[in-house]
């Protein structure tokens, strides 16, 4: 008679702490699933022939424009006993980032304010703060690293009284957020961050399309949309989208001067 074998587990890297606080906190979110495929000629031109602007950034720099036209969808709820949805005047973008702590691969995430008043370059500048710089000094991801620090139950407390409150979520949660894997053979994926609306990034690859009635190439990315249907409904968060995929689509850098 065999003898069962033993599972001995390992504790939760401290590293880890803080996704999750976050993955408890946002599971109130009641989410609904959208996708589409974005042609990606118009960015990939300007890519090469003005900068090489990350993708995130030119989805970032969109999306916020999109959601200040959408503002039912650039909003919040919090609270089941007495539910409130605040709708917001400033457009937030959380975008993640996937990095190294004391040797324990994880996902960190900071928000970008006001990004409907901001130019490529500019966002550019501050995505590129966030890339280059390491969350283990810098002062921004301070906050993460106190939760990694402390036990979880007060750890929980503290994140939940930092991110609860209507008036502090666009600050800790953003309006909006996007992210992205798309620097792997991965084509599509369905992800929550908090906000209302979250953005799923895939790869780019050339791909078959009917152009004109004729087969042509062209580099296309899955771009999926999750949407809380609690804040808005499926043809809001379809408008949501449909105007996304038509400015990426559509992408010109004629008002990027302008900005």
């Amino acid at each position: 008679m065999s003898t069962p074998s033993r599972v001995r587990g390992t504790p939760i890297a401290r590293e880890r702490r803080p996704t999750l606080h976050f993955l408890r906190e946002v599971r109130s979110i009641s989410p609904v699933f959208l996708d589409t495929d974005i042609d990606m000629t118009a960015v990939v031109r300007h890519r090469d022939t003005v900068r090489k602007f990350s993708v995130v950034t030119y989805v970032l720099h969109e999306a916020a424009r999109v959601l200040a036209a959408h503002p039912e969808a650039n909003a919040a709820m919090r609270g089941r006993l007495r539910p409130r949805i605040a709708r917001y005047s400033s457009v937030n973008g959380k975008f993640t980032l996937d990095r190294t702590m004391n040797g324990q691969r994880i996902v960190v995430s900071t928000v970008l304010p006001d990004l409907h008043r901001s130019g490529l370059a500019e966002i550019q500048q501050r995505v590129d703060h966030f890339r280059d710089g390491d969350p283990a000094v810098m002062p921004e991801f301070a906050p993460t690293r106190l939760l990694q620090r402390l036990p979880r139950p007060l750890g929980g407390l503290l994140f939940r009284l930092g991110v609860r409150p209507l008036s502090r979520r666009a600050q800790t949660f953003g309006t909006f957020a996007v992210t992205s894997l798309g620097h792997r053979p991965v084509d599509g994926f369905y992800s929550v961050g908090g906000a209302t609306i979250t953005l799923g990034l895939g790869r780019i690859t050339d791909r078959p399309v009917v152009r004109d009635g004729r087969l042509a190439v062209a580099p296309l990315m899955r771009l999926s949309l999750t949407f809380d249907h609690r804040v808005i409904d499926g043809a809001e968060g379809a408008d949501v989208l449909a105007d996304l995929k038509h400015a990426l689509e559509a992408f010109t850098d004629s008002r990027e001067v302008a900005e």
